[in-house]
């Protein structure tokens, strides 16, 4: 189907929104496949160190956060539909080189430089993707439905990265490294095929769009905090993996499925109490609920210890995003609203590029626990952050 639905039109909001949330869930279980191999394929097979894993990791939301902006004018001026789709094709293009990578492990140094250009690129494809996909949604849907189209890509993004690090573990095991990133350029397509029927949305060539940086000063008090905040989620993408290899406890599955499902079900069951009781609120207990699960995992002295942790942090940071977001859009104009969103989601890409890399000088200079106390710090700086941005 090649037609375009016309402004001021909308579509029942399940017709259009689930094929988009299936596309997003495909692309993001490739991010989640990649969280659940790459940190031991560096460490194990290339022999490189902490420093390196934390590098490739943060590597991919560095790409997303300087590519942004630039995804965002193309969504805009060249339709939602084509940004969406540009995201898949990079996706694909990112799991060809990741495959090149296990191919030419024999050679650490070619071989970390297959990684490296990989997660620039598949950085680059989220950002396209899921700037794409959530204008895509909203205007199939209406702008009536903005929050819920947000809310449920949000719970297809969260949980493709919770499904695919266990699936990736639990894969790898029978099957291989190769075999296992090879889903990598095959999910990328079904992603493509979810979303080939439904219409384009008409480019709105009047909009005149507003440039980031007029609106990051206003809502740089809610992204700082947002950014801390996110640090203790890029600690356990990076190195949960590595710190239950070091403790003996077995794979990490159990650690990714449980922060996972507890960030879902927080998000589709609590998802109204950032409007109904005030963003303010919400972000305060939500980042006490993150530091406790952080320093749960960074003084665990067993596996169970270590999941609740992970369990904790999924719940505590599943409501830090639109909580801090309702502070945020109440501080801009209503036709500023989406570059403002555009502008607070670059503080996450901000946050999730530079966690892996100072967790990965962290485990370095002392052990894999310690990383949860950097992680602790963080959310405490983000509380001091939000009670400084009260107003």
């Amino acid at each position: 189907m090649n037609t375009t639905l016309e402004k001021g039109q909308s579509m029942n909001f399940y017709q259009a929104v689930t094929p988009i949330i299936i596309s997003v869930f495909g692309v993001y279980l490739t991010i989640g496949i990649a969280l659940g191999v790459l940190p031991r394929f560096v460490q194990d097979n290339l022999g490189f160190d902490s420093l390196m894993v934390g590098l490739v990791i943060g590597l991919q939301s560095l790409a997303t956060l300087v590519t942004r902006a630039y995804s965002g004018k193309i969504t805009d001026t060249k339709g939602a539909k084509k940004s969406k789709t540009s995201g898949v094709v990079l996706a694909v293009i990112a799991g060809i080189i990741y495959v090149s990578a296990v191919l030419f492990q024999v050679n650490p140094s070619l071989a970390i430089a297959f990684l490296l250009l990989a997660r620039v690129i598949h950085g680059i494809g989220e950002s396209f993707l899921i700037t794409g996909a959530l204008t895509w949604g909203i205007g199939l849907a209406g702008h009536s439905n903005s929050g819920k189209v947000m809310t449920w890509n949000g719970i297809a993004m969260y949980a493709g990265i919770a499904v695919g690090a266990p699936l990736s573990i639990w894969l790898s095991k029978g099957y291989g490294d190769l075999m296992v990133l090879m889903m990598m350029i095959l999910l990328p397509l079904i992603s493509w095929m979810a979303t080939i029927r439904l219409p384009a949305v008409t480019v709105d060539k009047d909009h005149i769009r507003t440039p980031f940086y007029k609106v990051i000063g206003v809502i740089s008090g809610q992204g700082l905090s947002l950014a801390f905040a996110s640090m203790a989620f890029g600690c356990i993408a990076s190195f949960i993996a590595l710190l239950f290899s070091a403790n003996n406890w077995g794979d990490a599955s159990m650690a990714f499925m449980v922060f996972g499902l507890c960030y879902v079900l927080t998000r589709i069951f609590f998802a109204s109490f950032p409007d109904r009781y005030g963003g303010f609120m919400i972000a305060f207990i939500s980042l006490i609920i993150e530091v406790i699960g952080q320093v749960l995992i960074w003084t665990s002295v067993s596996k169970t210890m270590a999941v609740i942790g992970c369990g904790l942090t999924g719940v505590g940071f599943s409501l830090v995003f639109p909580a801090l977001g309702v502070l945020a859009i109440r501080k801009v104009k209503p036709q500023m609203r989406g570059t403002a969103l555009g502008a607070y989601v670059a503080f996450v890409d901000l946050s999730l590029g530079l966690a892996g890399p100072i967790a990965g000088l962290v485990a370095g200079w002392l052990d894999y626990q310690a990383v949860y106390l950097f992680g602790g710090i963080s959310c405490i700086l983000s509380i001091v952050i939000l009670l400084g941005n009260k107003k």
